[in-house]
């Protein structure tokens, strides 16, 4: 047998995986013709809209962030990959705090420091940052901490 095919890591125990990554965005240039889209779309599966950024975002899932449309945060054009991101959920804000701060040790540049978001800033609890190369990432803590 081919060594690279055999996993020599033990396996998880189920109650410790976690799901990666937490949700998925697309840019576009045009919120309020993207969202009318997305929302018939996304209908059909009986997901919904569960956050609004009024002329920035509009995400979707069936109770938490599961895909959201988004206006491009540097305001260039929506091409494909720029408004688009891997996000990853925390178990608390610290650790938000932690990843952000450890990405931009690491060389990324920060593209949102770590805070609430959402309407009346009551949403999720995030931090943006990309990666030496460019690739947009989100780490999120929505609801309480873990212990």
């Amino acid at each position: 047998m081919n060594d690279m095919t055999v996993n020599k890591q033990p396996a998880a125990r189920p109650e410790t995986v976690r799901g990666l990554p937490g949700h998925s965005t697309v840019g576009t240039n045009d919120l309020d013709a993207a969202s009318a889209f997305y929302d018939k779309l996304l209908g059909v599966f009986g997901i919904g809209r569960v956050l609004v950024q009024p002329g920035r975002a509009v995400y979707y899932g069936h109770q938490t962030l599961e895909f959201g449309v988004i206006r491009p945060f540097d305001s260039k054009p929506a091409t494909v990959g720029n408004g688009g991101m891997v996000a990853f959920e925390a178990r608390s804000r610290t650790q938000v705090d932690e990843a952000h701060a450890t990405a931009l040790a690491l060389g990324g540049s920060d593209e949102g420091t770590p805070g609430p978001r959402g309407e009346n800033g009551e949403g999720p609890y995030c931090a943006y940052f990309r990666d030496p190369e460019g690739n947009k990432f989100l780490i999120y803590r929505a609801g309480p901490d873990q212990v």
